[in-house]
């Protein structure tokens, strides 16, 4: 059964696999890009953990805002989680308040999420997203969201909205220290604009995470990378590279209160977003 926890076997490989990913982001240091991923619907920038990690998160997706990322994630834990994310730095530039809530059950979940960004050049975008996954055998879990925009200004509240458009995500675990991830995107019409493979793998306390991006319209191809560092279950630290942007934060644990910080070099100027967890 695909599940949160990962344990595996000892290998000597993590210092170097931190060297040539950081090899990595110096060189991807350089492609800095400043297109916002959010005005098209994508789920870039949802969550400061992912974030950190440089949007590397498709096949990792196992934290409140799986819906946004891979839908397939939302199996990877049981009961409630909740989440919101807030911009916090550099507002006048643009501002960006996701929030969402997911409930799991043996092998079912369902979840609902909403992000919105303001202050952007696209107007307000602002969509709902309402996702399902289920287990589909012991290695695989299966999801799909669908995401609805919502007119700006509005005087009533719109639970859906007038452009649909989805998401479908697979998860697939063959080992418990290894994962991969595969996310299909719809922005927009009835194809498939985006196709998105990730993996994942844990080592220790070590997490890495890469994802590339591919456009079936040919667009540019985005490549992800990050690591997470748990030294202890109250701690964590995290370095990307969000296609050329580095990123960075850190993560404190409260109880039940997960608490993220992440920070992103966007090209002329740099953002800070913190956002909080809570698990019932």
């Amino acid at each position: 059964m695909i599940g949160i926890g990962f344990s595996g076997r000892c290998f000597k490989i993590p210092h170097v696999c931190v060297i040539v990913t950081c090899l990595i982001l110096l060189a991807a240091s350089a492609l800095g890009r400043t297109e916002y991923p959010f005005e098209i619907a994508r789920p870039h920038y949802v969550g400061a953990r992912a974030l950190s990690m440089g949007n590397a998160f498709t096949a990792v997706a196992d934290d409140a805002t799986a819906g946004f990322w891979n839908p397939a994630g939302l199996i990877q834990w049981q009961g409630v989680k909740l989440f919101g994310l807030t911009k916090f730095h550099d507002q006048h530039f643009y501002r960006f308040d996701p929030k969402g809530i997911g409930f799991s059950w043996r092998g079912n979940s369902l979840y609902w999420g909403n992000k919105i960004a303001l202050d952007v050049s696209s107007g307000v975008p602002d969509f709902n997203y309402y996702s399902f996954a289920r287990q589909l055998g012991p290695y695989f879990a299966g999801g799909l969201s669908l995401k609805f925009k919502r007119r700006h200004p509005s005087d009533y509240y719109q639970f859906f909205g007038y452009h649909t458009s989805y998401d479908i995500g697979f998860l697939f675990k063959p080992r418990p220290d290894l994962k991969f991830g595969l996310l299909l995107q719809n922005l927009d019409r009835h194809r498939i604009q985006w196709i998105t493979l990730g993996s994942a793998y844990r080592h220790n306390t070590y997490l890495f995470s890469a994802d590339i991006a591919i456009s079936t319209e040919g667009d540019k191809l985005g490549l992800y990378v990050g690591i997470e560092w748990v030294p202890s279950p109250l701690f964590s630290m995290r370095v990307g590279s969000s296609d050329g942007n580095i990123t960075a934060g850190v993560g404190l644990r409260i109880i039940d209160v997960i608490v993220n910080y992440g920070r992103i070099y966007e090209g002329p100027t740099v953002s800070d977003f913190i956002s909080a967890e809570i698990q019932f």
